[in-house]
């Protein structure tokens, strides 16, 4: 039996091919009585419009593309498993793509544009392009940044605010009595902004507690993984004047660190308070839990796809905006302590 066509549902239901169209694509100037028929006769007959060459016709795949450094991240999966969804209900396909952030990669992708590649726009979340090589792109290209990028005014950036979330986790170590208080993540160099910025909140939160900073329990890493912060809190347990607390750029990085606290004997929160970034789903089932700083994904998925979205069917070039989303600090056992969450 062969599938339904566009005819036939114009047949049974009395109307024409283009105003059977015109219901399917959801215009505006139809009959509520015409849509009814036209949407009565698809329910019986079973017709599936042709969405690759409705797209043809409109001069689009009806595929965006989200780029992210690392699929095994699971921040990324995360956020991920926000956007596709989003993406979806407003018809669309979500091609990923990982660039292990390769600056060469990443840079290829948006010079290329969509006029390259199988899609009508990009999600990016670049790690390899530093903020001047953002400049360099498709300016045809509908491209929204996650992150912690500035918005150049041709490009939407979405993020949270990192200073703000940085300091509310120093403060929350410096709340519980705290005074020697470690950061593990930084990366002082051109494509570190996010470490840059939760550098900057965990030196704010300790101006506005009127306390100095020991410089030397700043730790860079190369990436914000468990690695990273196991080797880092081994670094710093070393010391003759250990941290009593710890502030880690990523949950990753704080189970990592929490990894190597617990196998040399200590206890977390007791002897080392530890916190980190991201809310991950894992954190919520480690031992401890762990704290953390939680940036609404949900939030930040629908706003980057509604503006991509935008920005694809706007006949005219869109100007840049920065949006950000909510964020909220969750005490956990690793600062709290197994009897008080």
């Amino acid at each position: 039996m062969r599938d339904a066509t566009l005819r036939d549902v114009a047949e049974l239901a009395g109307v024409s091919p283009r105003t059977v169209s015109n219901v399917v694509n959801g215009y505006a100037h139809v009959t509520a009585a015409t849509r009814e028929k036209v949407e009565r006769a698809i329910a019986e007959l079973g017709y599936r419009p042709n969405v690759l060459a409705r797209n043809l016709a409109n001069g689009r795949s009806g595929q965006i593309a989200v780029v992210v450094p690392y699929l095994d991240t699971p921040y990324f999966a995360e956020l991920l498993q926000a956007i596709i969804p989003a993406a979806r209900k407003s018809g669309y396909n979500v091609l990923i793509d990982q660039t292990d952030g390769d600056r060469q990669h990443e840079g290829e992708l948006i010079r290329r544009g969509s006029r390259g590649f199988l899609f009508d726009g990009m999600i990016i979340s670049p790690l390899g392009l530093s903020q001047e090589d953002l400049s360099v792109r498709d300016p045809s290209l509908p491209l929204v940044v996650l992150g912690e990028r500035v918005c150049d005014g041709t490009f939407d950036h979405i993020g949270i605010d990192d200073v703000a979330a940085s300091q509310d986790a120093v403060s929350h170590l410096l709340s519980l009595g705290r005074k020697r208080i470690a950061a593990i993540g930084d990366q002082p160099y051109a494509t570190g902004e996010a470490a840059q910025l939760r550098t900057r909140g965990f030196r704010n939160a300790h101006a506005a507690a009127g306390l100095p900073i020991d410089e030397s329990l700043i730790i860079r890493t190369p990436r914000f993984n468990r690695a990273d912060g196991a080797t880092a809190m081994a670094a710093l347990l070393d010391r003759d004047d250990p941290p009593d607390a710890v502030f880690c750029y990523s949950d990753l990085v704080a189970s990592g660190a929490i990894h190597t606290v617990l196998e040399r004997g200590l206890r977390v929160p007791e002897d080392i308070a530890i916190i980190g970034y991201d809310d991950i789903e894992d954190g919520r089932y480690s031992n401890p839990t762990i704290s953390t700083i939680s940036p609404d994904k949900t939030a930040i998925a629908q706003l980057a796809v509604e503006r991509l979205i935008m920005r694809i069917s706007s006949p005219q070039p869109v100007a840049g905006v920065e949006l950000l989303a909510d964020h909220r600090l969750i005490p956990r056992q690793s600062t709290l302590g197994r009897g008080q969450v």
